[in-house]
């Protein structure tokens, strides 16, 4: 067994969005319009102005309720 990330990609493919390092920057252009239409779909106010862990968290969260999630 190896510490060599690589060797296990999708051993370390998913973080918490808490940890990740750009979490505090402003959500990205694609992470807005995919919140936007789970919004509309699930029937809730879109959230602007979220960072890029908080868009991440409520899309988990707005797939789960639009029928969209895993």
């Amino acid at each position: 067994m190896t510490d060599n990330p690589k060797s296990q990609p999708q051993g370390n493919a998913e973080k918490d969005p808490e940890d990740w390092a750009t979490g505090d920057e402003p959500m990205t252009g694609a992470q807005a319009s995919y919140l936007k239409t789970l919004s509309e779909e699930a029937g809730e106010e879109f959230e602007d102005g979220l960072t890029k862990a908080e868009a991440s968290e409520r899309i988990d969260a707005l797939q789960e309720k639009s029928g969209r999630g895993e």
